[in-house]
Parts: structure tokens; sequence; C-alpha cells
């Protein structure tokens, strides 16, 4: 549509052509009509008569004026002259040529004036003076929990000589097993957390509710959910009503303290770590329990940890009767770099352990631990088992068990108690490791067995890791259950 506007290139001029009068007349009409007049006004003049007889004639009208004869042949020759010239060629106007916008040509746009600035100078800034490189501070090793820390090992006296260095290191040990106690806590209660105790307790004195009868007989109700036991529940709240009575107690928080008390102090005779006899080559530890409470595995952490300590080890696979339960206990061994001293499936049981204790001996080991089937507390017939078991061993040594441990399921419950009775009329108990805390146990089975029979609670597994077997502390393991804040 563009092309149609855009002026055309003149083109070739045109050959000389001549015009007739009817064009000229058509082109100028006003010079027609000046041309007709002058006719007429010559036409009115008569010409001049010559010889006789002129006189005779009548007289003319008036003839005009000389000058005017002049200007009237002056036109009539530029008409003459007008019709025989070339007609100038008329002139074509053509509008102006206006751009049409397109879809693929957009209109052009005006031109957008541009300012100009005069150049400015570059601001210089002033440099930033660069700090200097921090030495980087060496972090501090990390704090082994309390439970982890190596116990001593009798050892030789040091000279005199020496102890001016001696001293300074039992200081500082002593100030590391300070340092790790709130760890140690910590650990405890974010494992302990899910415990109906501790779940039940942190309802219970949430708001800080009112000091009364019926709040000491929603604690009752809550220990003896909890497995604390009947003959322990009853102690705890009498004890507690009679000092509520006498007015020991300001308000609910009060009376939370005073219960948190008389649990750890339930605990703490208890609560007796395990001591390696250095006397005794091997120190022999005969583990026992029922069907499925975690003795092979509680075998494998002990041996980390006495590893760990220095003692030199071995491990005596006597679970002959379970599939694979030598292997796993040689998996174990594998992983902790200790040997294993097994026989074939359905082997007898005190054979192994008597092999065992005579390969320590050869080697000078310094720790042995058997492992024994898992068995039910009401078979006669296994239990008794356990005892040829301890008196085989007592013909290389006998002193041999030094250490019977019994492992019992945090989540037995009331059960737990007459497993113990069984076991420890058959093989003499020293030692108990209560397992599996950390998931649906109640927790308060504990506080049972520390009421009914006072046997030390050595160990607690708190979780699968190998570091999550815990030298039991009867305080951290309250505070996990029964937080001294209310609510928590």
């Amino acid at each position: 549509m563009a092309s149609f506007f855009r002026r055309k290139k003149p083109g070739s001029a045109p050959s000389e052509r001549r015009y007739s009068t009817e064009e000229l007349a058509a082109a100028f009409p006003g010079a027609q009509q000046e041309k007709s007049d002058v006719e007429k006004v010559e036409s009115d003049v008569p010409p001049a008569r010559s010889g006789v007889g002129a006189s005779d004639q009548p007289s003319a009208p008036t003839q005009p004026a000389p000058a005017e004869l002049a200007g009237l042949r002056e036109r009539r020759q530029e008409l003459a002259s007008a019709e025989t010239a070339e007609p100038p060629a008329p002139v074509r106007t053509e509008p102006p040529v206006v751009p049409v916008p397109t879809l693929s040509e957009p209109a052009p746009a005006a031109p957008t004036p541009v300012e100009t600035r005069a150049p400015t100078a570059p601001s210089v800034q002033p440099a930033t003076p660069v700090p200097p490189p921090v030495p980087p501070v060496p972090s501090a090793p990390p704090v082994r929990p309390a439970s982890d820390v190596p116990r001593p090992v009798e050892t030789v006296a040091t000279p005199a000589a020496d102890a001016d260095t001696a001293e300074p290191a039992h200081s500082a040990s002593v100030a590391a097993v300070g340092r790790t106690d709130a760890p140690a806590k910590g650990g405890w209660r974010e494992r302990l957390r899910g415990t109906a105790f501790a779940r039940t307790f942190g309802g219970l004195f949430q708001g800080n509710p009112r000091l009364d009868d019926d709040l000491l007989d929603e604690i009752e109700t809550a220990l003896i959910i909890a497995d604390v036991g009947v003959t322990a529940t009853t102690d705890l709240v009498e004890d507690l009503r009679k000092r509520m009575k006498a007015r020991e107690f300001a308000d609910s928080s009060a009376l939370l303290k005073a219960l948190r008390q008389d649990l750890v102090d339930l605990l703490a005779p208890v609560a007796v770590p395990l001591r390696i006899d250095a006397a005794a080559k091997p120190f022999v530890v005969l583990t026992v329990g029922v069907n499925g409470v975690g003795k092979t595995t509680t075998i494998g952490k002990l041996a980390r940890r006495f590893k760990g300590e220095g003692h030199s080890l071995m491990l005596a696979a006597g679970d002959t009767f379970r599939a694979a339960a030598v292997a796993q206990l040689q998996t174990w061994g594998e992983r902790n770099g200790v040997p294993v001293i097994a026989q074939g499936q359905n082997a007898d049981a005190a054979s192994v352990a008597f092999d065992a204790l005579q390969a320590a001996k050869a080697r000078g080991t310094q720790v042995l631990i058997a492992d024994t089937a898992g068995r039910l507390h009401t078979q006669q017939g296994l239990m008794a088992e356990l005892g040829k078991i301890k008196r085989v061993m007592q013909k290389l040594d006998p002193a041999a068990p030094h250490e019977v441990l019994m492992v019992i399921d945090g989540t037995t419950g009331q059960n737990a108690l007459s497993q113990l009775r069984q076991f420890h009329a058959a093989v003499q108990v020293t030692g108990l490791v209560v397992t599996k805390l950390d998931g649906t146990a109640k927790g308060g089975v504990v506080f049972a067995l520390a009421r009914e029979f006072g046997i030390p609670i050595r160990y607690a597994g708190i979780g699968e890791k190998l570091e999550d077997l815990r030298v039991f502390d009867a305080e951290a393991f309250v505070d996990a259950l029964l937080p001294d804040t209310l609510g928590g």
C-alpha cells in the first residue's frame, strides 16, 4: 500500500506537438473573447476611399483614436503569437505521501532528544583497610559422656620422683568427669522422653495443680501404671502424704521435687558400675536372660566398651541353640577385633565355656565374656543347665564366673521380677542390664527391681548405637523420667 503513494519518477520529455485552435480556445477562453472584440472593432472602421467621388460618400461615424487602435493591434499580435506558441504543460499536483504503518514495519517513532551531560570526574573511594587474618582457634576435643569415661584400672604405684606429674593428671581427669555431667543428663532425657512414665507425669503436673489428696491419688495411680510396683508405690505415696500433712510443701512444685528426690534415693544404692578385677585373669562375665532380651547385642557393646578401656578381651559363643547366634557373635568379634571361641550348632554350652576359659588363661586375656542361650525362667531343666555351666567353669577357676550379668527387657513390666527371682536362685545374679528403655518401655520396672532385690544395676540400654549402652546413673535416669520443671 505504501508503493501506491510513492511518487513516480518523471519519464522522458514528450515529443513536440501542435495544438489546434479549438484546443487553445478550450484552454484559454478569455483570450478568444478578446480576439472577437478586436475583430469587431476593426470591422466597424470603413476603408479609406481614394479618387473622385469620395466626397460624395456619406460621412462615416467617428473613428477611434490612434492610440486605441495601436493598443488593439498589439493585443491582436499577442493573441496570434499565443495561438502558434505551444501551450504550457499543465502542472500536476500530487497529494503528499503519507507512510502507512504495517504489521511487519512499525511506524517510526519521533526521535527522542538525547540528553548529553558533561563528563564528571570519577570519584575515588578511600581504600578499606583489610583486617589481618585471624589464626584458627583450635577446637576443644569432644567431651565424652560420664558413662563413657574409662574406669581406672589398678596399676603399679609410680615412684616418688613422678609424684609431681601424677597429681595434675589426676586433677585433669576429675575435671573432665565433672564436665560430662550435663551432656550425660541431656542424652538420657532425649532418649527416655517417650516413656509412659515421663508422659504421664508431664501431663499430671502441667499447670501447677492444686496440692491436695486428689493429687496424691493421681500420683499413686501413675506410679502403678508405670510398673513401679505396688510395694514401692505405697511406700512413696505414704511418705509424701505424711510430709504434706506436716505442711512441708508450699505448692505442687515442692511436692514434685520431693518425689524426684525419693526416686533418686531409691535407685542410688543399686547404681553401682562394674569393676574389672585386675587380679583375676581372666575376669569371667557370664550373661544370662530369657529369649529376645538382647544378650548377644549387649555382649558386643560391652566388648567395645572394655576394649576402649584398654582391656584384652575374648568372647565365648555359648548360645548353641538359636540359629545364627554363633555367627552373630562372630560378627561382633570381627567389628571389635576380639577373638571368639565357638563350636558347631547344638554343641554343649558348658564345653564351649570350658574351652574359652582355657584359651583365655593360656593367652593371658584379662576379660572373658561368655554368651548363653535364652531360656524361659519357668523351664526347670533349662535353668539347671545354667548351674552346670557355672560348675564346669569352676573346675578351672573356683572364683568363676566373677560376674553373672542378667539382661532384662525394659518393656517386660512386672514379669521381670519373676524372671530375676528364678535366675538368681539358679546362678546367683550379681548385676543387671536393663535394655530397650528408649522404646515403649514404661521405665518403672527399674524402681521395682531396686526395691525388691537390691541387686546392682550395671548398665542401661537407651538406644541401638554402640555408645547407647550407658553406665547406670540414678540421678540422670530420674531426671529423664521426671524433669524438675512442671510439665517438662
